[in-house]
């Protein structure tokens, strides 16, 4: 077989061939022409990035025979012997394949000899995320303390999954996605060598396929050329990666703003007969209006744009377009998206996301509540506040009665057979910080996000929950349904993984009917300030203004905010 693929044909040979990468190639060619390069490296980042190529560039630079150098020169013994796989002193490992414990401790037994035919031996192990836990128990300790002729690196597009004992002996790199107009250029020049003609926009569409992965482009460009006759074109580009042409997009989007159901329904059920993938034509509605608001906003922002081109069309298209409608369209084809990974009917979901688009305003607001929607709905408020009032006189008396009877109140147990744990919640309240609950809320959408994914059924019990305190190890959440409570712990292992995922560390919560925690907070609030007065403290002997005690009961003491005048 003589025919080679392109990615393998012009894989990088020496550092500047490296696209997109700078960061990276400019810090190890510096560390190499000073001699003051390390022993154990880790490359982490995207599929097709460089990772695998920069390391056995990295190999040959320290092993050039014109050492110092900042690229190998190609020419001497050494770097051609590691280019064409001669030399066994430079050893690439698959480490998906050889995961185990005695693969590397194959390699623990051999790091101790000299190279046989370089300066250093190179040990460029790919994927390593691959290894089990002995195996990277096994390479440990030679990876702290190897030879002075022996350099690791480490290739891994998972660097999470690697134990951080390892990760803290080796300098890390982190790999980039390339930049479209990188990736585009690179192609060009590519193209220009074989005397292969490719039109501009079926290098940006490949360009936007590879999502970043110069491998990706050149694999797709490679197909593209085997499908086309003379000419690589979009349709050749469009028909081996299943998108969709700007044109049909600009098309679409535009039925969508006149609100003409019938064509945009009719164009997508164009695009499925026609073999294109439904996850791919969200994806790509989603970054062409992505592009259209970033246009609105600025005209020069054209380098920016990852999916459209600014042809003539579009132009018109983002006159046209405001820039609410647009949001209101991206969000419901994000939640389209999300819908869409559930289910064997994704045409269906994309029909009805084509449907509640059209429906929206034509410059993407909602209704406008006129002044009588208005005070309709302020009577209604007026009418829930007194309800409210009353259900917690009624409750305050019927709490009194309670607590005649029973003095002393322990774990509870409601309806459900929930035991509230009172003592719990109240160490939580002792030793609760404000910082900790700000916390919490502020990644409080990311967690519910995830819960989502992982369960469906543990995200609806805390749909409606509420983070309400926090130390620096507990959460009490606050539900709105005393059964919830009680489903919740069903899902108590979930929701804490998720927690210490989310935060950072270690959390354990307590879940407590809404009612209950609005009157141990008030127990709580009462029993402190009634300890500051018997310490004699002037603050809280002073009467508090009537208006900011009617509106601590309105609104509670966590959204209460005082401002002096």
């Amino acid at each position: 077989m003589s025919y080679q693929a392109l990615y393998r044909v012009w894989r990088p040979k020496n550092f500047n061939d490296v696209v997109g990468q700078v960061h990276i190639t400019r810090t190890l060619q510096n560390a190499i022409y000073q001699n003051k390069f390390s022993h154990a490296y880790l490359f982490s980042g995207p599929r097709g990035t460089g990772k695998t190529s920069a390391a056995k560039i990295f190999a040959k630079a320290v092993n050039c025979q014109s050492t110092p150098v900042k690229e190998p020169c190609g020419e001497c013994d050494a770097c051609i012997g590691i280019e064409d796989g001669t030399i066994s002193d430079v050893i690439e490992i698959d480490a998906a394949s050889n995961n185990g414990v005695e693969q590397i401790r194959d390699i623990r037994d051999k790091v101790k000899y000299a190279p046989s035919a370089v300066d250093y031996k190179v040990y460029i192990i790919d994927e390593v995320h691959m290894l089990s836990i002995g195996a990277f128990n096994a390479l440990l300790k030679t990876l702290e303390e190897p030879p002075q002729h022996v350099i690791f690196i480490l290739a891994t597009t998972e660097p999470h999954k690697i134990p951080l004992t390892i990760i803290s002996r080796c300098q890390r790199f982190d790999f980039k996605r390339i930049g479209h107009s990188f990736l585009v250029e690179r192609m060009k020049e590519i193209m220009e060598k074989e005397a292969i003609d490719v039109s501009d926009q079926a290098f940006h569409a490949i360009a936007l396929a590879a999502e970043g992965g110069m491998r990706d482009a050149l694999s797709l460009l490679d197909q593209s050329i085997s499908y086309s006759s003379e000419v690589v074109e979009l349709e050749d580009v469009l028909a081996i990666t299943g998108s969709v042409s700007q044109g049909k997009l600009t098309e679409l989007i535009n039925a969508l703003f006149q609100k003409d159901a019938k064509t945009a329904l009719n164009l997508v059920d164009l695009f499925i007969q026609e073999g294109k993938d439904p996850g791919r034509l969200v994806y790509d509605l989603i970054y062409f209006l992505r592009d259209l608001l970033i246009y609105q906003n600025s005209a020069d922002s054209a380098d920016l744009l990852e999916r459209a081109i600014a042809d003539q069309p579009f132009i018109d298209l983002h006159k046209q377009l405001s820039s609410e409608w647009i949001q209101t369209a991206i969000t419901e084809l994000n939640q389209c998206q999300q819908e869409m990974k559930w289910t064997n009917t994704p045409k269906v979901f994309i029909e009805i996301t084509m449907l509640k688009i059209a429906d929206q305003h034509a410059e993407g607001k909602s209704s406008i509540i006129d002044d009588q929607h208005l005070l309709q709905l302020t009577e209604k408020l007026d009418k829930l506040e007194k309800e409210l009032q009353s259900l917690k006189s009624n409750h305050a008396q019927a709490k009194e009665t309670v607590q005649t009877k029973q003095p002393s109140k322990r774990a509870v147990t409601t309806k459900n057979k929930y035991r509230i744990p009172y003592e719990r919640i109240r160490d939580v309240l002792a030793e609760a910080e404000k910082q900790h609950l700000k916390d919490v809320h502020s990644k409080w959408p990311t967690f519910m996000n995830l819960l989502k994914q992982q369960s469906a059924p543990a995200h609806a019990v805390l749909q409606d929950a509420k983070p309400s305190a926090a130390s620096a190890e507990r959460l009490v959440i606050a539900f709105r349904y005393d059964i919830h409570c009680s489903l919740a712990l069903d899902h108590q292992q979930l929701i804490e993984s998720l927690l210490l995922e989310v935060l950072g560390r270690v959390m354990s919560f307590i879940p407590i009917p809404e009612q209950s925690w609005l009157e141990l907070r008030q127990e709580y609030v009462d029993k402190q300030r009634q300890q500051a007065q018997d310490q004699g403290d002037p603050a809280a002997q002073t009467e508090e203004d009537p208006i900011i005690a009617e509106a601590r009961k309105l609104v509670g003491d966590d959204l209460l905010e005082i401002h002096d005048q």
